[in-house]
């Protein structure tokens, strides 16, 4: 009789070590072989930097929009229109509304890095403004087409990713690490489980997944999903 250990891991669990679990019975001198497998949830942190990988990829879709806006080529203004809505809707009011209910005021009550969290929470109302100003010239007919809307556009991209560079590279090498530091590991472990139930009551059991999948589609139509054109040439 055949023994199996069935188990449905969720976004934030992963596999450490793995055995195959054999089980014979009735047949003398087979032994049972049998290892458990360790399961653990990926860190809140973690979890971060990765949504932080959908906003950098977005970026360089803002980058790819304002090379074409620029050189007067071909931009659907679908593709900019949709990227700019994964923003919004990805970033801004599930990723930003993660760190600014559960991360900010917990930094602010340890009296740790309270100016730099300040100064994230200037950037994340910066943020949404322009993406409110993008969103709404993706709107218009003539954005892409007049020079004085194509400018507008171009300079409100800019903006966003000349603050959201640094901004995110901060959280990543300073803000985040500094977490364990001051909640508790049943506070820490508690953190990942609010975060994966506000993004399943958002977006469904693969929200993360089907953004990803999003973005890459995106990249395709624009040519610049293909990850070996970014090599330097020699």
């Amino acid at each position: 009789m055949a023994t199996d250990k069935i188990f449905s891991p969720g976004r934030r669990v992963f596999v450490k070590r793995g055995a195959l679990m054999l089980a014979v019975a009735g047949v003398a001198g087979i032994p049972v072989l049998a290892a458990e497998e360790d399961v653990e949830e990926v860190a809140p942190p973690e979890d971060l930097m990765r949504e932080h990988g959908v906003l950098k990829r977005v970026l360089l879709i803002y980058r790819e929009a304002i090379r074409r806006l620029e050189n007067g080529m071909e931009l659907p203004p679908a593709v900019l229109a949709r990227s700019a809505a994964i923003i919004r809707d990805f970033i801004e009011d599930y990723h930003e509304k993660l760190e600014e209910d559960h991360l900010f005021p917990r930094f602010r009550q340890a009296g740790v890095e309270v100016d730099l969290v300040n100064v994230l929470v200037q950037q994340h109302a910066g943020g949404r403004r322009l993406t409110d100003q993008t969103l709404a010239l993706c709107k218009r007919d003539m954005a892409f087409h007049e020079a004085g809307s194509r400018r507008a556009v171009i300079d409100s991209l800019q903006q966003f990713i000349r603050m959201y560079e640094p901004h995110e590279a901060r959280e990543d090498t300073v803000l985040f690490p500094a977490l364990r530091k001051i909640v508790s590991k049943h506070e820490f472990a508690a953190l990942g489980e609010q975060f994966e139930k506000k993004e399943h009551d958002l977006f469904g059991q693969d929200g993360f997944e089907k953004f990803v999948e999003e973005v890459a589609t995106l990249e395709k139509t624009l040519g610049i999903y293909d990850l070996g054109q970014f090599t330097p040439k020699t």
